[in-house]
């Protein structure tokens, strides 16, 4: 595996189905919480990139655990909808982070977008629509 960058922590996140697709890490920027994970032989397709599916799955987790983060008690979260563009592949070994935002928040429902890159090359943008499980 690269080096984990700095300030990048194991993700505690990371249950079931995210322990076998990870492992990830998070850090916090300014104004969110960054999602990174390295790509490894285990993530990689038929044409030597990253499947779609890991980086569809890093988009979901990113954008959601903004929003479970973003108040306390933590917010339980169920994805609605999400979006995803593919704008090209990550490699055997990129050091690949998500960038989500939330845009909107309400007491059932919330809409976020963010980002996926290696390095200074873009990977995806995702939207993503989620609903607030609140009690």
């Amino acid at each position: 595996m690269t080096s984990v960058p700095e300030g990048f922590e194991p993700a505690r996140f990371s249950t079931g189905f995210l322990d076998v697709a990870g492992p990830y890490f998070t850090r916090k920027e300014a104004d969110h919480i960054a999602v990174g994970i390295c790509i490894t032989k285990g993530h990689i397709n038929g044409i030597e990139v990253a499947h779609g599916g890991v980086l569809t799955t890093l988009a979901d987790v990113a954008l959601s655990y903004q929003l479970f983060v973003s108040e306390k008690p933590r917010l339980p979260i169920a994805t609605i909808s999400l979006n995803t563009n593919f704008l090209t592949g990550a490699k055997l070994g990129d050091w690949v982070v998500a960038h989500a935002y939330i845009d909107r928040k309400g007491k059932r429902t919330a809409y976020c977008h963010g980002e996926i890159v290696t390095g200074d090359r873009l990977l995806m943008t995702m939207t993503g629509v989620f609903a607030l499980l609140r009690q």
